[in-house]
């Protein structure tokens, strides 16, 4: 039979199709764009409220934490209005709790608040419902209002008073089910206390929640508590308290990242101050790993790193430059860039005038103490420098070159960097003069040691060598061969022992 051919769809029907595609992919667009979208403050809070109510009912504490994730973003967008819309779509009846709740906001005006948009099914819902939330919805929008007046300095006092009466509340109340939520009620009263500058009178009333807390078992508050005592102890520079807080205490291990690179932060920071420079490295490397990326939380990410480059020039060593590059701490760390330089170098007068510039800057991040310091290690890197370009050098030349007030100065710094090890030379007194490169010969302990490694090193690869001739590869095969070559042999014995053809005689083999 001859081929038929399949007629075509006509023009039309193709270019339906395309726009039928086409209308498609603009309404998945439009409807992705519209998930994006985030709610409005009043519609979050009141499903946040719900979820609260769900997972409190249900003893379910993922539904709290999805809650408590969104508090940082949701309590930048909150405003009067929106707390007060929340709180009447909540409370629908006019009890205690509506009234001592809005009571902490200002009145709404003539006009009344905005409209919100808030679905038809919610509001509903929540006309039909007689039954109060549970406490801890209450004490969630407490913690928002808290949160919503420490944004401006004229309601600082209030707020102060509002987290005082919601930490007595909470405690009264005693639920494990607000567990979660007391870990970040006690961080809002004490940053109540510190914007309101009364950081002395917050520890007796953390400490004693801090030992509540751990008999309590309660994990999260005591992390949380744990972490406020050390940085209002920080902020006062009470290091020695500090201290003893930490030997006194441990840290709960199930404490989320957060909690952890905070505390490793504040252990680092003191281990730094006590001249413990390799713990405080370790600690500050650990805050580095657990804290949130750096577009997340950039404050926090390039405090760390400020801490951490200073640390690493009082060990030593110099941080690598691609870290100066970051485009989140490009700009934070142009001042300890040009420390880093100084220090590099050895220009003891560049440190001297980039100190001078930034001092304010350094005083603001606390790192001023530290980086005084490196005044030692810009000294010792200058004496190297001078040591590997001149074989005899006067002390006044030192002075003039590293900017040191007296010879004697210089006397004693030289030899400090001779006995740490930073160069080998001595002292002339006498003539007042440095002679550098003295054992740098062909002869010497020094000498004696590397050649000593060589022949320990040669030894044992000959020993290795004659082992691996001893034991040569596929030995094991041959043996195996003659021990199928030995069973045979008996086999064919034990046969003919059988059949009898093998005397008495003829087994004395």
């Amino acid at each position: 039979m001859p081929d038929v051919e399949m007629k075509s769809t006509s023009e039309k029907d193709k270019k339906d199709d395309k726009k039928k595609t086409e209308e498609e992919k603009k309404k998945e667009e439009e409807k992705k764009k519209e998930a994006k979208k985030p709610l409005p403050p009043a519609v979050e809070i009141k499903n946040n409220a719900a979820l609260i109510d769900r997972g409190v009912s249900t003893l379910e504490p993922r539904f709290t934490q999805r809650v408590l994730r969104t508090l940082t973003a949701l309590r930048k967008r909150i405003d009067d209005a929106a707390l007060r819309t929340a709180i009447d779509g909540i409370y629908t009846k006019d009890g205690t709790v509506k009234k001592a709740l809005l009571t902490w906001l200002p009145a709404a005006p003539d006009g009344g608040d905005a409209p919100m948009d808030i679905d038809e099914a919610a509001a509903t819902a929540a006309k039909a419902s007689t039954s109060e939330p549970v406490p801890e919805v209450e004490f969630y929008l407490r913690l928002l209002i808290i949160h919503h007046l420490l944004k401006k300095e004229e309601t600082h006092k209030q707020a102060l008073v509002l987290a005082n009466e919601t930490a007595t509340k909470m405690q009264q109340l005693n639920r494990r089910s607000m567990d979660a939520l007391a870990a970040k009620i006690w961080y809002a009263v004490d940053r109540a206390y510190e914007l309101g500058g009364e950081l002395a009178d917050a520890r007796p009333l953390l400490l004693t929640a801090q030992k509540t807390a751990s008999l309590r078992h309660d994990d999260e508050a005591q992390a949380a508590l744990i972490n406020c005592l050390l940085r209002n102890y920080l902020e006062d520079s009470l290091y020695d308290q500090a201290d003893k807080l930490i030997s006194k205490t441990t840290f709960p291990t199930s404490a989320s990242n957060a909690h952890l690179a905070r505390y490793h932060y504040y252990l680092g920071r003191i281990r730094a101050v006590q001249l413990n420079y390799t713990d405080a490295h370790t600690n500050l490397q650990q805050a580095i790993r657990r804290a949130p990326p750096a577009k997340t939380a950039p404050g926090f990410y390039q405090t760390i790193h400020k801490y951490n480059v200073v640390v690493e020039l009082l060990m030593g060593d110099i941080p690598a430059r691609t870290l100066f590059r970051h485009v989140v701490l490009e700009k934070a760390l142009i001042a300890y860039f040009e420390i880093v330089k100084a220090v590099r170098t050895g220009s003891l007068s560049q440190f001297q005038t980039t100190l001078s510039k930034h001092a304010g800057q350094f005083s603001t991040d606390n790192t001023y103490s530290l980086i005084v310091r490196l005044r030692q290690n810009v000294i010792k890197t200058g004496i190297r420098r001078l040591s590997l370009s001149y074989s005899r050098i006067s002390l006044r030349d030192i002075c003039v070159k590293l900017h040191l007030d007296t010879e004697e100065d210089a006397e004693y710094i030289v030899g400090k960097a001779i006995r740490d090890g930073v160069i080998e030379g001595r002292v002339v007194h006498e003539k007042g003069w440095m002679e550098c490169g003295i054992q740098k010969r062909g002869y010497g302990p020094e000498v004696s040691e590397v050649f000593g490694r060589r022949i320990a090193f040669c030894l044992d690869l000959h020993n290795q060598s004659v082992k691996a001739m001893r034991y040569p590869l596929d030995a094991h095969r041959k043996e195996l061969a003659d021990a199928e070559g030995a069973r045979e042999r008996e086999k064919e014995l034990a046969k003919e022992i059988q059949d009898g053809d093998l005397d008495d005689d003829d087994m004395d083999f």
